[in-house]
């Protein structure tokens, strides 16, 4: 455990002290060392409180990876403001569902990002940006920070005016104004994906999230000079605590890219010699079957996966990584419950078996009845301790949900647990379907899948059936230059489970970013379910009832 909670701004101090001249962020025309970091998030702190920010007030970032999202949260923290990190795939109704719920006070913006004209969005959620802040729509919004060189709409301010505002006075209060934050402060408030409503704003302390990336970054076995490349984006939980504050805690640098693509991906990870990476199966195959992808350029011993066997396999035996983690979490547990270390056994760490960190709990319990299951058992996972959010923002009846009165917080996933104390994650329960009455993780479907040679990527879903209630339908993109027939994989999955797991139907796809994928590269699955009754003809299918036997 670290010796004790401490801020974010105290952390990055004694960073800078032991490591000032090392390189701390590498981001394409970014490249920073850890004093400059220091000395650039201070400066941005001054701005920010002489553009009246306070502590406690919530400043959203609406930006890409970059020194100037990285510094910007760093600036916040010091001020004890709350760093909001905003989507930069929300569309309006998200967008403005978001700033208005987390009463942000402050946006720092791009003008353009991916394509996407962020002046033009944001115009159309409060129109006062055309004019002058506050607007109607979103009332807490006194100021907006323009970064680009783009028309900058008369209600904002370009980055270098906000700047500018940091003067030696503004400076010279920064160390007093550190002083009165303290560990149990909010931190950050993570807006979760929304897939089945809109979504809710999870309150994360300082010592929520400094000491989830302590404790992760133990089980990485991550080292001063390490060079953890993560395409994590930082408005996701595993961006800032798992990419952002595990580089800050332990002094190494951090490499990142705005957005993810794969040959630039491939081309960091060999020229700046990466040692460490991270990423979901998603970004890992995708790595794996790009016509760039050669093992001899890579430089990489470790990091961290969030995958099931088969691809953890492929990660060993065909990038030739031999040490790479098995991670599980969501925002709400900020958002590291478990990881394998990096010196476990291979199938323990193959399997996602991990144990929990020194002063958390977890346990498995009946989703029904409440009741705490035995070693072997699967149901829901539930976890306490020092991880676990504050509650979610200004939604109590929510929070009420989430947390039990003893504390425990209550995952909406499906595991187990070993007679040695090891949590493995089966899957997520909403994502679960029922077909005759037996329960399918669309997880097992998928590494079976995967396990196929011609298979780059596989994702499944459950879809309405007269006659079984659901039935399995599978998306299967495949590797360059092989072929497959649906009826072959189809076959592939009859002869290695059962039959109720089989897929009744499947698409081979050429990308899945039509179809709906995240931010953080994951495949919306609700988008994918629609997209797959529209495909196979089945809304007018009324699915037949019927519990387990």
């Amino acid at each position: 455990m670290l010796d004790r909670p401490t801020t974010l701004y105290r952390t990055l101090e004694r960073t800078a002290a032991e490591h000032g001249a090392r390189e701390a962020f590498v981001c394409q025309a970014d490249r920073l060392t850890w004093a400059q970091v220091l000395e650039g998030s201070r400066r941005m702190a001054a701005a920010l409180h002489a553009s009246g920010v306070r502590k406690g007030d919530h400043v959203g970032i609406m930006l890409g990876n970059g020194a100037t999202w990285l510094q910007m949260f760093f600036a916040c923290a010091a001020l004890g403001a709350v760093t909001v990190p905003v989507n930069t795939r929300f569309k309006t109704d998200e967008l403005q569902f978001c700033l208005k719920q987390a009463d942000v006070k402050l946006l720092v913006f791009a003008d353009k990002f991916l394509g996407i004209d962020f002046v033009e969005l944001l115009t159309a959620v409060e129109p006062a940006f055309h004019a002058a802040l506050p607007g109607q729509a979103l009332p807490e919004l006194r100021r907006a920070v323009m970064v680009g060189n783009g028309p900058c709409p008369a209600g904002a301010e370009r980055y270098a005016d906000f700047v500018a505002r940091a003067d030696a006075a503004a400076l010279d209060r920064i160390e007093a104004l550190a002083a009165e934050v303290t560990p149990d402060d909010v931190l950050l408030m993570q807006f979760t994906s929304g897939t089945t409503s809109f979504p809710k704003g999870v309150m994360l302390t300082h010592a929520n999230m400094l000491t989830n990336a302590w404790a992760a970054g133990q089980r990485i076995g991550v080292r001063h000079d390490d060079r953890y490349f993560s395409i994590r984006p930082f408005f996701h939980v595993s961006g800032t605590t798992l990419s952002v504050l595990v580089s800050l805690v332990f002094g190494c640098c951090l490499l990142t890219l705005p957005k993810f693509d794969v040959a630039e991906t491939l081309r960091v990870l060999d020229q700046e010699k990466c040692t460490l990476t991270s990423g979901n199966d998603t970004i890992f195959l995708m790595m794996m079957g790009h016509p760039d992808f050669d093992p001899k350029k890579l430089h990489l011993r470790g990091g961290w996966a969030a995958a099931g066997p088969e691809v953890m396999q492929q990660i060993r035996d065909v990038m030739g990584v031999d040490n790479v983690c098995n991670a599980y979490g969501q925002s709400e547990a900020s958002p590291n419950v478990i990881m394998s270390s990096w010196d476990d056994p291979f199938e323990l760490r193959a399997h996602g078996w991990g144990l929990p960190h020194p002063g958390t709990e977890v346990r498995i319990v009946d989703q029904d009845t409440g009741e705490v299951l035995p070693p072997g058992a699967q149901g829901e996972i539930q976890v306490r301790g020092w991880h676990v959010m504050r509650g979610y923002y200004k939604m109590p009846e929510a929070t009420a949900k989430a947390l039990t009165p003893e504390g425990w917080l209550r995952t909406g996933d499906l595991g187990e647990m070993s007679p040695e104390g090891r949590l493995r994650m089966v899957g997520r329960l909403k994502d679960m379907y029922r077909v005759g009455g037996e329960n399918v993780a669309p997880a097992e479907v998928e590494e079976t899948l995967h396990a196929h040679p011609a298979v780059q990527m596989a994702q499944v879903v459950g879809v309405p059936d007269a006659r079984l209630g659901e039935v399995t339908a599978a998306f299967v993109l495949l590797k360059e230059g092989r072929r497959a027939e649906p009826q072959e994989l189809i076959d592939w999955c009859k002869a290695r489970c059962a039959n109720f797991k089989v897929p009744r139907y499947l698409e081979i796809v050429d990308s899945f970013d039509n179809i709906g994928m995240t931010g953080s590269s994951k495949v919306q699955k609700n988008k994918l379910k629609a997209h797959a009754i529209e495909l196979f003809g089945l809304g007018n299918v009324h699915a037949a009832g019927g519990g387990k036997a």
